[in-house]
C-alpha cells in the first residue's frame, strides 16, 4: 500500500502543454526565405565550376572570332569558292553553338569538341584550299587568332591526355602552315615562336582548367562526406533522444505502475493502479506518434506555472521562490523535458529525502529564475538525508534518465550536489539557445 501511495504522489505529466503558446518566427527551409534569416551561399561544386569555365571560354571564343573576322574577310578571295568559304562559316557556327550550349548547359562537351576538331581540320586543309598554293600570303592566316579558342575547347571537351596532346599538335600544325607560302612564308624562327607561344598559352589554360576541376571535385567529395557524417550524427541523436524518452516514460509511468499494482491491497489502490496503467499506455502511444521536436513555443512564465502546479500536487510542500522570471519563449519539446525533469526531481525529494520516523520533515525549496546564459534555471533543494551521487547504481533510471539525460537531450545541463546527511540540490540549467524573446 505504501508503494501505491508513493507512486500516487507523482503527478501524471501532460503529453502537451496548453495550446495558448507563443509561436516561433518562421524558420528558413529549402527554397523558402524567412525574414531576418541570412541564407548561406551556394557551395562551390564541380557542376558550377564547369558552368563558369564553359561560359568563360565561350565569351573568349566570341571575342577572338570577331578579332579574326577582318583577316578572314580579307583572305576569302584567295580561297577556293566552295570549301574555302564553307570552312570559316562552319567554324563560326560551331563557336555560336558553344555560346548557346554554355548558356543552356546542354551539349557543352560536344560543341567544344566540334570546334577543336574543325579547327584542326582547317589547319590541315589550309594549303589545299588556296586558289594558288604557291602565292605568298600577305600576313598571318586568320586561323592564328582562334588558335587559343581551339586549345581551350579541347581542354573542356577531351580527357586530360588527349587535351594535352592537342595543345601540342594544333600549334605545331599552325607553325608548319605558317612557314608555307600559303601561310605567309615565315622563316623558321618566326614560325617556331608563334607555335611555342600558342603551345604555352594552351598548356597554361589546360592546367588552370584541370586544377579548377580537381579542386571542385575535392570540395564535392568533402561536402558529400560531411553530409554523410551529419546525417549519421542526426540519426544517432534521434535514436538517443528516443531512447531517453522511452526510458523516462518507463521510469516515470511503467515502473511506478508496476509498484502500485504489486502493492495494491484495497479497491482504492487497485483503482489507482489501473488509472496509472491507462495513463502509462497513453503516454507510450503519444511518444510513438508525436514528433520529438516542433516549432511551437511556450513562455517561461507558463512553464513556471506548470511546475508550480505540479509541486502543489505533491504529498509534501515546497517553498517556491521565483527570482526574476525571464521573458523567454521556450520550444515546446524543451519545456516538456524541463517540466518532466523538475517533477521527477521533486518526486525524488518527497520519496527519498525523509530523515526517518518521528523526525521533522526536511525543508524543500523550488527556485525558478534566469541564468547567466540568458536562459532559465530550475533548482530543487532539500535538507534531507542526502546521498553520494557516485554510488547511485547505473540501473537506477530516475536520476540518470528521467532527469539528467532528459535535460541534456534538449541542450540543457543538470548539476547534482548532495552529501550524506547534508541534503540535496538539483539544478537544471537551460541556455538561451533555442529561446526567442517575445
Amino acid at each position: 500500500m505504501a508503494a501505491a501511495e508513493a507512486a500516487g504522489t507523482i503527478p501524471q505529466l501532460p503529453t502537451r502543454l496548453p495550446p495558448d503558446r507563443l509561436e516561433l518566427a518562421p524558420v528558413a527551409a529549402e527554397g523558402i526565405r524567412a525574414p531576418g534569416i541570412r541564407q548561406p551561399r551556394n557551395p562551390i561544386s564541380r557542376s558550377r565550376i564547369e558552368v563558369v569555365i564553359s561560359r568563360s571560354v565561350a565569351g573568349v571564343a566570341v571575342v577572338f572570332s570577331l578579332q579574326a573576322l577582318p583577316a578572314m574577310l580579307q583572305q576569302i578571295p584567295l580561297r577556293l569558292p566552295v570549301m574555302g568559304v564553307a570552312m570559316p562559316v562552319a567554324l563560326a557556327v560551331a563557336v555560336a553553338a558553344v555560346l548557346v550550349a554554355s548558356i543552356t548547359k546542354v551539349g557543352v562537351r560536344i560543341t567544344t569538341g566540334a570546334v577543336a576538331l574543325m579547327y584542326f581540320v582547317a589547319l590541315i586543309g589550309w594549303p589545299f584550299l588556296m586558289r594558288d598554293p604557291a602565292a605568298v600570303l600577305d600576313g598571318k592566316p586568320w586561323l592564328w587568332y582562334v588558335c587559343t579558342v581551339a586549345t581551350s575547347c579541347a581542354a573542356i571537351s577531351f580527357a586530360l591526355g588527349w587535351a594535352c596532346a592537342y595543345t601540342f599538335a594544333a600549334p605545331l600544325a599552325y607553325g608548319i602552315v605558317r612557314s608555307l607560302p600559303s601561310g605567309g612564308d615565315a622563316d623558321a624562327l618566326l614560325a617556331s615562336l608563334d607555335a611555342v607561344y600558342a603551345t604555352l598559352l594552351g598548356q597554361v589554360l589546360l592546367i588552370m582548367i584541370f586544377m579548377l576541376r580537381q579542386t571542385a571535385a575535392s570540395v564535392d567529395a568533402a561536402q558529400t562526406n560531411a553530409l554523410n557524417k551529419y546525417a549519421n550524427a542526426v540519426r544517432q541523436h534521434a535514436t538517443e533522444v528516443e531512447r531517453v524518452q522511452v526510458d523516462s516514460i518507463v521510469h516515470d509511468s511503467v515502473l511506478a505502475t508496476f509498484l502500485a499494482a504489486a502493492a495494491a491491497g484495497s479497491p482504492k489502490a487497485a483503482q489507482l493502479a489501473s488509472g496509472m496503467a491507462t495513463d502509462a499506455l497513453q503516454r507510450l502511444t503519444d511518444a510513438a506518434i508525436t514528433p520529438a521536436v516542433d516549432d511551437s513555443t511556450v513562455s517561461f512564465s507558463e512553464l513556471a506555472g506548470q511546475i508550480r502546479l505540479a509541486a502543489s500536487r505533491l504529498a509534501r510542500p515546497f517553498t517556491i521562490v521565483e527570482c526574476a522570471i525571464p521573458k523567454l519563449a521556450v520550444p515546446t519539446h524543451v519545456s516538456e523535458a524541463i517540466l518532466a525533469a523538475s517533477v521527477q526531481a521533486m518526486a525524488n525529494s518527497v520519496q527519498h529525502a525523509g530523515t526517518g520516523p518521528g523526525a521533522p520533515d526536511p525543508e524543500r525549496v523550488l527556485t525558478m529564475s534566469a541564468n547567466s546564459q540568458g536562459g532559465c534555471t530550475i533548482q530543487i533543494s532539500d535538507t534531507g538525508v542526502g546521498f553520494d551521487p557516485a554510488l547511485v547504481p547505473s540501473a537506477r533510471l530516475g536520476l540518470r534518465i528521467s532527469i539528467a539525460e532528459r535535460v541534456q537531450s534538449v541542450g540543457g545541463s543538470v548539476t547534482v550536489c548532495s552529501t550524506p546527511g547534508q541534503g540535496t540540490t538539483i539544478t537544471i540549467d537551460w541556455p538561451l539557445d533555442g529561446g526567442v524573446s517575445p
